[in-house]
């Protein structure tokens, strides 16, 4: 009976334990700097679930200061939300992981077959507002992780990067204008192991490899030379590695990295990947951020709430609600860190 007691015992600490395990880091890295949430959205419609995973930013080609956030819940489809966080237009499109936007094309990871990768693809109408799909995009073998887009030029082909959650990573030019999306690929090269967030600047593609860090790819025939420029050291990065994001400020390009494991975001000056510091969003007006998946940034003036750009953090722990995604203000950020 004593042996019985002392095993209860000891479950229910190891019980109370992993519960203060699932809301305090193991390993803290660097003190980062506080920040706080200028808005949220709402909740994705999967409760109970690691369901919100990716956001990106549309802006208005007719009228740069507008913008609207697509994101994905990843258990049912991808959400519009505008700059107040309301959630404007749904579509159910299964398992869609990450997602980008070029122009009025919105490009999501389809994780609906697990073999075979695909690319799934729609259109934003903006005025209704609505999400059109324009079909699937079959991009090779192997199960659909991360996705990111080149910036080019309206009316330039799209390069759409696709991530395999084994670290595969295919690059290549999707074709849109024809009866259904088509995926090329050009170059093709295998990160160690599981990788996920990535982010172009310009012909540099930056992917962030889970347990290990960040690592630099550049094109070298049909495979690529890459460079693990970022690592995870317990001090900038603590594993995982998640979202990449880059915004322009003040004449300077920066890189963001969502180092999950201990609820902050790393900062980097390209092109030479200089430290620049860390932050974390705090509990404020709106809740903190933690566990964080996709990110997204963007310079531009989108009113009063936002007038020198705007940074979007998937928030893995939003409760008693559902997931969703916070909202911070670019220049409350670059204030914090010295920009």
């Amino acid at each position: 009976m004593i042996r019985i007691t002392k095993l209860l015992a000891a479950a229910a600490l190891a019980t109370g334990l992993a519960g203060c395990a699932a809301n305090e880091p193991v390993i803290r890295g660097l003190p980062p700097v506080q920040v706080t949430a200028s808005g949220e959205t709402q909740p994705v419609g999967t409760g109970r679930a690691d369901a919100a995973d990716d956001p990106a930013i549309w802006i208005d080609p007719a009228n740069p200061n507008r913008a609207l956030i697509v994101a994905t819940d990843k258990k049912a489809g991808l959400h519009v939300y505008d700059l107040a966080g309301k959630d404007i237009a749904f579509v159910q499109a299964g398992l869609v992981n990450n997602v980008d936007v070029a122009g009025d094309i919105i490009v999501a990871s389809d994780r609906n077959d697990g073999a075979n990768a695909h690319l799934a693809v729609f259109r934003l109408d903006a005025d209704r507002p609505e999400i059109v799909p324009l079909g699937r995009a079959a991009a090779g073998t192997g199960e659909a992780y991360g996705l990111c887009l080149k910036k080019t030029a309206p009316g330039q082909p799209i390069t759409a990067a696709l991530i395999v959650k084994d670290g595969t990573v295919r690059v290549g030019t999707l074709t849109v204008d024809g009866a259904a999306p088509d995926f090329s690929k050009e170059w093709e090269y295998k990160i160690p192991t599981q990788s996920e967030g990535c982010v172009f600047d310009g012909d540099t593609l930056y992917v962030g490899e889970e347990d290990v860090g960040v690592w630099k790819l550049e094109r070298n025939g049909a495979g690529a030379t890459a460079v693990l420029i970022a690592p995870v050291d317990h001090q900038r990065l603590v594993a995982d590695v998640e979202g990449l994001a880059t915004i322009d400020y003040k004449g300077q390009r920066y890189l963001l990295v969502s180092s999950q494991g201990d609820n902050a975001y790393a900062v980097f000056r390209l092109p030479g990947m200089d430290y620049v510091g860390r932050f974390a969003v705090a509990a404020g007006a709106f809740g903190a951020t933690s566990e964080t998946d996709g990110i997204e940034a963007v310079a531009g003036n989108f009113g009063a709430a936002y007038p020198d750009g705007l940074f979007l953090a998937q928030d893995g722990d939003n409760a008693p609600k559902a997931q969703n995604f916070k909202l911070v203000r670019w220049d409350q950020i670059a204030a914090a860190l010295g920009l």
